[in-house]
């Protein structure tokens, strides 16, 4: 995914969006940028177990009581 994509798709989140975001970070289950993105998704969605999976692969924990904005800042602090 290319960093333009994942800007993209974290202006979503700041806004939002989940929906529109999860079009763009489910595109690619590599990148570990792309999968903590798609993780911030599903805890906006509510789906706390799909969640769960997508920090796992991003190789990051779930914080015990995730804050989504501060999820979002520190997403968009690490492109």
């Amino acid at each position: 995914m290319s960093e333009q994509d994942l800007r993209r798709a974290v202006a979503l989140l700041e806004k939002g969006d989940w929906k529109g975001a999860h079009q763009i970070v489910q595109r690619d289950e590599e990148s570990a940028l792309a999968c903590w993105a798609h993780g911030i998704v599903h805890l906006m969605e509510g789906d706390v177990p799909n969640a769960r999976y997508w920090y796992r692969e991003a190789k990051r924990a779930l914080p015990a009581r995730p804050s989504i904005t501060k999820e979002i800042s520190a997403l968009k602090d690490s492109l």
